[in-house]
């Protein structure tokens, strides 16, 4: 008889990247460099803030709502130039505000024989980038719509990848990569309250920098609290 061979379960973590991996939100920090561009008009503008303010007051938005007006600033442009604008804003703005403990904590993971995965409501072409910054072995995030001739327009194709979206953007990753029930989420890291589903599916949740709604529900279930942004605190685990 031949030996049954033992399944291999591939562990998996999962890094959010606004907040977590970074120290700002990509979303509010793209608006503002296409104003100060002059690519977006102070009116877009002022419709992303009051977004910005129903979304803090817990008022009804719709979450494609943020990502579409954005997008609009960047009508009749070919796809090319709009993904050249994202990396030219990652690379000027974003570049500088990686977490070095964000970055030492993949190499740790992978060091543990993990794999890596962003997990971001940002654009998919700043997360492809942002990945790759951190050296992550993939990413998942908010795609937006092409039309047949490869042209943005300017809709969310698909869900905006934050909140239980999260989780769900990893089951979609990892199932097509590993395959169904080969594969498990041993780490999570989160800023936010919204993130707290995705922590509570890991074995090992981490509250990064939390907001204060996540720190009641860290400490509630237990959770360890990182601070990546004290420079004698690295976050080790």
């Amino acid at each position: 008889m031949q030996p049954i061979q033992e399944r291999k379960v591939h562990g998996v973590a999962v890094f959010d990247f606004d907040g977590t991996s970074i120290d700002g939100q990509s979303g509010s920090l793209f608006t503002r460099y296409l104003f100060r561009s002059r690519i977006m008009s102070p009116r877009r503008l002022a419709r992303l803030t009051w977004w910005g303010v129903r979304y803090k007051l817990h008022l009804p938005y719709r979450q494609d709502e943020a990502r579409e007006l954005v997008f609009g600033a960047l009508a009749g442009r070919s796809a090319a130039e709009v993904d050249a604008i994202m990396a030219r804003f990652h690379d000027e703005v974003l570049a500088p505000l990686y977490r070095p403990s964000a970055l030492e904590e993949v190499a740790r993971c992978h060091a543990r024989g993990l794999t890596v995965l962003l997990v971001s409501a940002t654009f998919e072409p700043i997360a492809e980038l942002a990945a790759r910054t951190m050296g992550a072995d993939g990413f998942a995030a908010t795609r937006m719509e092409r039309d047949s001739q490869g042209g943005y327009t300017g809709r969310v194709d698909g869900p905006v990848v934050a909140g239980a979206e999260k989780y769900r953007a990893v089951v979609r990753w990892c199932d097509e990569r590993f395959g169904p029930g080969n594969w498990s989420l041993d780490a999570a890291y989160g800023d936010h309250h919204t993130d707290a589903d995705l922590l509570a599916r890991a074995k090992r949740p981490f509250a990064v920098c939390p907001g204060k709604t996540l720190v009641v529900v860290a400490r509630r279930r237990g959770w360890p609290i990182l601070d990546w942004d004290a420079p004698a605190a690295l976050g080790r685990s």
